[in-house]
């Protein structure tokens, strides 16, 4: 057992990576951009001349992708906390996307323009604990989404990926009032062994369905996962700023 042999072996299974190899080859950034690739051959996300917005881009594979696919005539932005090496045709910044200036930011450089595609491979610093990751994940899945989908254009496209597990199901119900079709998709590229897994939104609707002013996914998804007794409603004297991780776990309990 033991760490050297834990490393040797993630370097065996990535040294016979298919999809690194061919990321090499091919100057893709990182393997990922073929799950883009493969998103975008199944349901056909993004069109020529499209805007994209790329959340979560570092290190730069999906952002390559989108421009490819948006072509001459398109535009991409990508948002990373990380700062990227330039990529030819991509508009970076560095930034949180689910904090106010730097949605400011992106809001100034889209100057009233629409945006066609939203394309997410966000991951959030992980602690290493599944339960507690998928949860900080899927809340930074409901956060993106609360920003990215009054920006998006009606009839626009949206994929993110997400982890299996809590809350996926009503993170698809909100998707499902905002677009006319929604579904899981793991790409071929995803590792075998792995727990993600997309969720590809097609066909904005111009608002809504049977919900008048504001909607949020995050609010959504956190009065289903109190209803399923997951979570509790958190205690309101709380000081606001623990509310970056967001819900509050209940452990399961074979923990």
């Amino acid at each position: 057992g033991g760490a050297a042999s834990m490393s040797k072996r993630w370097y065996n299974e990535h040294r016979r990576d298919p999809w690194r190899k061919k990321a090499k080859s091919s100057g893709y950034r990182s393997r990922s951009a073929y799950k883009l690739l493969q998103c975008q051959e199944k349901f056909n996300l993004i069109r020529e001349g499209d805007t994209i917005l790329d959340v979560g881009c570092h290190p730069g594979g999906w952002s390559q992708v989108a421009v490819e696919l948006g072509g001459e005539k398109g535009r991409v932005i990508g948002i990373d906390l990380k700062p990227c090496e330039p990529i030819p045709g991509v508009e970076l910044l560095v930034g949180d996307i689910t904090e106010g200036n730097t949605q400011e930011k992106l809001l100034e450089l889209l100057d009233g323009e629409p945006i066609h595609s939203i394309v997410s491979d966000i991951s959030p610093g992980l602690t290493g604990q599944y339960e507690m990751d998928q949860a900080i994940s899927l809340d930074l899945v409901c956060l993106v989404m609360d920003f990215s989908l009054p920006v998006l254009n009606k009839g626009g496209s949206f994929v993110t990926k997400v982890f299996q597990g809590r809350g996926i199901e009503a993170v698809a119900e909100a998707a499902k009032l905002n677009f006319s079709k929604v579904q899981r998709f793991s790409p071929v590229a995803s590792r075998n062994s792995s727990s993600e897994t997309f969720l590809v939104c097609k066909n904005k609707l111009p608002r809504t369905r049977g919900k008048d002013g504001d909607f949020s996914v995050r609010d959504f998804v956190e009065a289903s996962l109190v209803e399923e007794g997951f979570i509790t409603e958190e205690d309101e004297s709380k000081p606001e700023e623990s509310g970056k991780v967001g819900f509050t776990l209940h452990r399961s309990r074979d923990d």
